[in-house]
C-alpha cells in the first residue's frame, strides 16, 4: 500500500527495493501557488500551480544540457485544470510564432523553442518538465520580447 505525503499525495513504493514508483496527486489538494510534486532527482518533473489572473512569466526557453546521462533539454507541458491561460510560442531563433488560449482540459507541450504564459482567469495548472532539475541557471535562458 502507498505512503501518504504532503497534501495527501499518495506515493507507491516497490515492495522489493522500497524505490518510489508512482505518485497520485488529486486536484482538490492544490492549495498553494506552486508545489513541486515529483522529487527533484526524477526525470519527469511535475508541479501544481494555483495562479491568479494577471500573473505572468518572463518569456524563456530551456537550454540543452550535457549531464552524465547524455545531452538533454527540458521539455515542458502545462495541463489546464480550470481557468484560462494565454500561451505564446517562440521559434528557436526567439521570434514569436503564435499565441493560443488554453481553457480547462487543454494542454500545451513544448519540445524546443520558447514560451511564456499569462493567466487570463484564475487557473489551476499541472506543469510537466523533464528533469532532473539542476536550478534555473542550468535550465533556461530568457528571451528579450520583440
Amino acid at each position: 500500500m502507498g505512503k501518504l505525503g504532503i497534501n495527501k499525495m499518495k506515493k507507491y513504493y516497490s515492495k522489493n527495493s522500497n524505490k518510489l514508483l508512482h505518485i497520485v496527486y488529486k486536484s482538490k489538494d492544490i492549495l498553494s501557488e506552486r508545489e513541486d510534486i515529483a522529487p527533484a532527482d526524477k526525470f519527469i518533473q511535475v508541479s501544481s500551480l494555483k495562479l491568479s489572473a494577471g500573473k505572468t512569466f518572463r518569456p524563456h526557453k530551456h537550454i540543452w544540457k550535457n549531464p552524465s546521462k547524455g545531452i538533454i533539454i527540458a521539455q515542458e507541458s502545462w495541463c489546464v485544470v480550470s481557468g484560462e491561460v494565454l500561451v505564446s510560442f517562440y521559434d528557436i531563433d526567439d521570434t514569436l510564432i503564435d499565441k493560443a488560449i488554453l481553457s480547462a482540459g487543454d494542454i500545451s507541450l513544448t519540445f524546443e523553442g520558447g514560451h511564456t504564459y499569462e493567466i487570463l482567469k484564475d487557473a489551476i495548472i499541472y506543469e510537466y518538465k523533464t528533469g532532473p532539475y539542476e536550478g534555473q541557471k542550468l535550465d533556461k535562458v530568457f528571451i528579450d520580447e520583440k
